[in-house]
């Protein structure tokens, strides 16, 4: 039987156990922390449960008074509406850890069930492939106890870790990185958000919406600079009217406890001032003392591991799956170099790794959900495509829940009118994004998309409205 080690439990991991235990090979998962690794026990599904409660939070604070709701000893002012809803974060994060936890439960049970073995510990490469063409994996219990697997294939799944400033190290009080938020019993009162990326912007959305007064501090000259112009421009804005102070093109040099405040020092030498701080500056990949390199696996530069696009290493033998290959960190991306690794291992049919049919989604108020190709790539000439924007605020159902901000784009090759992208920005754009996605990842056209039929009045009507205005505007730009 073909004996498969993967070394760690998150996305990629367990989703490529279950693939390889459903093919027939003998899986041994190495884990040290609980399956689902960062993305259920403290990055993807804390991080959206907490939103979950702010998002309503925001709901009813936005539009109650529009929508018709009185509340007792409703009063105007932004700054008062905290006296209306309030929120226990002690109650909210106990909330968070054990619905990661039952998370984690249920992964462990499904693939148990499939047949894959968990193994508890760290597990590192023996060294370079042995004559027979096997691989060693050595694993440490927490004991210090080292147990030696033969694999024919390794998959490296161990993620990554919170990224850390030298003169900002995290306490785990007051100065916190993302993993360590939801030990917090109490609001914080004033938040320094450090980074804008979109851990920071999400972090910042949520604990404004629950009653924190937060200031984001941003090196870059706008928030989510890695995303759609027009969609960070909205929620910049949006942060702003609701209050957040946004510090835009400013480092952070330092962050310290003074007191039971946190000073944060900025590269120009201004000094904000908190009751916490959340450094939310990016992840590093855990490929650190895993005898990587000696046994003939490329590292970038970054620390990152080299894969092609069926999720092979440059190591024979040896695959790579998830944020320790900084290919894109989505735990959907993750999930599917996993079992990409392991079709293509146990000799299944196999499509190589396309970036341009992922969809990711910024989980903030409102959401961003994004597929295929981008604004970016447009201006920079990397495709020819045409594009149009239509706000929400034409959207009859838009109107009726009181949605003010947000659109649907859209982005199709001249002449053909095939669908090659999308941007959606508004409540559950997660959602709306998916017919996007299937339009992209199909080859669907504009034409095909604008003639489905869609609910009156709903929001994905809005993505049938913007197809059809680019199916009246042929390849040379007439109407």
């Amino acid at each position: 039987m073909t004996r498969i080690v993967i070394i760690g439990g998150g996305p990629g991991g367990y989703e490529a156990a279950l693939v390889g235990a459903q093919l027939g090979a003998e899986v041994t998962v190495v884990d040290c922390d609980g399956l689902g690794g960062a993305s259920v026990l403290t990055d993807c599904v804390p991080s959206k449960t907490l939103i979950a409660t702010a998002e309503v939070m925001t709901n009813f604070d936005s539009s109650h008074e529009e929508l018709g709701i009185i509340v007792a000893d409703d009063t105007p002012p932004l700054e008062q509406k905290a006296r209306i809803v309030g929120v226990d974060l002690g109650k909210v994060n106990r909330r968070v850890k054990r619905l990661a936890l039952a998370q984690s439960h249920d992964i462990t049970a499904s693939v148990t069930r499939a047949g894959a073995r968990v193994l508890r510990g760290r597990g590192k490469l023996g060294g370079p492939q042995g004559i027979d063409g096997t691989r060693d994996v050595i694993v440490t219990a927490a004991d210090g106890t080292e147990t030696i697997l033969t694999a024919d294939a390794v998959l490296i799944a161990t993620g990554g870790t919170p990224r850390e400033i030298p003169d900002a190290q995290p306490d785990g009080e007051r100065i916190l990185n993302w993993t360590q938020v939801y030990d917090l019993d109490e609001l914080p009162e004033e938040l320094i958000v450090v980074g804008s990326g979109v851990t920071g912007a999400e972090f910042a959305g949520a604990y404004q919406a629950l009653g924190s007064r937060v200031t984001l501090v941003s090196s870059r000259d706008r928030v989510l600079p890695g995303e759609d112009p027009d969609a960070a421009a909205v929620l910049e804005d949006v942060f702003r009217r609701r209050g957040m102070n946004v510090v835009g093109r400013s480092r952070a040099e330092s962050a310290k406890r003074v007191g039971d405040r946190v000073e944060v020092t900025l590269s120009d030498g201004r000094v904000i001032s908190g009751t916490h701080c959340l450094m939310a500056v990016g992840a590093v990949p855990n490929t650190r003392d895993m005898n990587l390199e000696e046994s003939g696996v490329r590292l970038k530069e970054s620390g990152h591991i080299w894969t092609d696009k069926v999720s092979r290493t440059s190591a024979p033998g040896v695959y790579a799956a998830g944020d320790v290959t900084g290919v894109f960190a989505l735990a959907s991306v993750a999930a599917m170099q996993g079992r990409i690794a392991m079709y293509h291992f146990l000799g299944d049919a196999v499509t190589p790794l396309n970036l341009k049919t992922v969809s990711s989604n910024v989980f903030t108020d409102p959401e961003i959900a994004t597929v295929g190709y981008t604004q970016a790539d447009v201006d920079a000439g990397k495709i020819d495509a045409r594009v149009v924007k239509l706000p929400l605020l034409r959207n009859p159902r838009a109107k009726m829940q009181g949605i003010r901000d947000g659109f649907v784009k859209l982005f199709c090759r001249p002449g053909t009118g095939i669908v090659v992208g999308g941007v959606v920005v508004s409540p559950r754009a997660s959602e709306l994004i998916h017919p996007i996605s299937i339009a992209v990842d199909n080859n669907l056209t504009v034409e095909q998309i604008a003639n489905a039929f869609t609910v009156y009045p709903s929001l994905s009507g809005s993505i049938a409205e913007v197809a059809r205005q680019l199916h009246t505007r042929k390849a040379g730009g007439e109407a």
